[in-house]
């Protein structure tokens, strides 16, 4: 009965539960409070069979209740044998098989590296497990919590500035400028920047791009208008008169006025012809040999430019500086910020099923091909790690894992010894014993 209910009352813990990250205090509570219970249920027993010892002869039910609380008695101290024994030999006496887990401690770790390499690591067990975990879901959930986003933030701020602290700096820098250098090796240049100009190209930016020019140019016409018209009277005869050199002058930037304005009319040849030159300089860039060959040639100048390699260490230092510096002055605005970059990644995530689905296929495919071919040596790792333990250590996290469990093995003892007692005495009266 008191199985059902506390089965009721806390059901099977799911992955991820508060009962799977308790501390080893908050263990160690619960199974004093359980002992306690469990001692303070015999003791009860005990109260009850001494006091109905003096009942009087006509309390015809005392019989009956006095013998619930004799084998209730019986049953508690059996059960607390039973118990105790498991894990030290019951008031330190040296009774044979007791203390089981000091006793076969080897044996214990290699059954327990045995029993976790064919019962949860195989692969049908492992597969169909994992296939049942949320990996996305769990942590998404859990960096919702504002109180696991600063214990992000603020580890990371210390793992960061620890980093930095033993790093060579000047190995880092190397590294950087070797690591720059490798990177833009790989990326074809002519493709790339065929890929870039298309994309701000489709954008509309050419097109911003020769309005801006067109207005630069007006502007400066504009603005120097009088210094052309004197270039255009030092160039010309000087038996034209000034009024016809000014009439000129005039008349050229007039004319180029109006055709830029002309041009900005989006069908105005020009600009088609400006299209077709931009166009065609991205097809050559994406697909001309020679224009890929130029694209490399130019790319291997500037890699092989001291200054790039000078840059690329400015670069780590400038970043260095920014990480010891602006990390710990924004770790509130960083906090903030991973709070809601992970409710909107679970937002997303539960929006989006078909991704949320194929990420936690790629990361169980990853965690079978990682575990699976290693389930003998977890085995093994785990059969040494207990074996090195020393008894004390085994058995105290061994007791604070399963003892508050076990305490209620002594209780259900206590009422099912007492139901048993109970039973055998009604049926004794029954039969005239």
């Amino acid at each position: 009965m008191t199985e059902l209910a506390r089965s009721k009352a806390g059901g099977t813990a799911p992955l991820g539960s508060s009962d799977v990250f308790k501390t080893q205090a908050e263990r160690r509570g619960e199974l004093r409070r359980m002992r306690t219970l469990a001692t303070l249920l015999l003791v009860l027993m005990a109260v009850i069979y001494l006091a109905l010892r003096r009942a009087p002869p006509e309390w015809t039910w005392a019989p009956y209740l006095s013998a619930f609380a004799e084998a209730g008695m019986v049953g508690a101290c059996a059960d607390w044998f039973a118990v105790v024994a498991l894990f030290r030999r019951p008031l330190g006496l040296p009774i044979p098989h007791t203390a089981v887990v000091p006793e076969n401690k080897r044996r214990i770790g290699a059954a327990m590296g045995r029993f976790i390499t064919n019962n949860f690591l195989s692969p049908r067990v492992a597969i169909a497990r994992l296939s049942s975990v949320d990996f996305v879901g769990l942590a998404a959930r859990w960096l919702e919590d504002e109180r696991n986003a600063r214990a992000v933030a603020a580890a990371a701020g210390r793992v960061i500035a620890y980093a930095l602290d033993i790093l060579p700096k000047g190995a880092i820098g190397e590294w950087v400028a070797f690591a720059s250098r490798r990177g833009i090796e790989a990326v074809p240049a002519a493709p790339l920047a065929s890929r870039g100009l298309s994309i701000l190209w489709a954008q509309g930016a050419g097109q911003t791009l020769l309005d801006q020019g067109l207005d630069f140019v007006e502007t400066t016409l504009e603005r120097h208008k009088t210094t052309i018209v004197r270039h255009v009277a030092q160039k010309s005869w000087r038996w034209i008169p000034k009024w016809v050199d000014d009439m000129i002058a005039a008349k050229v930037i007039n004319g180029l006025t109006e055709t830029f304005r002309e041009m900005r009319d989006p069908d105005h040849p020009w600009r088609e012809r400006a299209n077709a030159l931009v166009e065609k300089l991205i097809d050559d860039l994406a697909n001309d040999p020679k224009m890929r060959a130029q694209g490399e040639d130019l790319k291997r100048e500037i890699l092989a430019n001291p200054v790039f390699a000078e840059q690329a260490r400015a670069l780590w230092e400038e970043l260095e500086t920014t990480l010891r510096n602006d990390l710990p002055r924004h770790r509130e605005a960083i906090v903030q910020w991973l709070v809601a970059s992970a409710g909107a990644l679970g937002r997303s995530l539960e929006e989006d099923a078909p991704r949320r689905a194929r990420i936690n296929r790629r990361l169980r495919l990853l965690a079978l091909r990682t575990v699976l071919p290693r389930r003998a040596e977890i085995g093994a790792y785990i059969a040494a790690v207990v074996d090195n333990w020393d008894t004390a250590t085994l058995v105290n996290r061994l007791e604070l894992q399963v003892g508050k469990d076990l305490q209620y093995i002594r209780i259900n003892g206590t009422l099912v010894g007492g139901l048993v007692g109970l039973l055998i005495f009604t049926l004794s009266r029954a039969f005239g014993g």
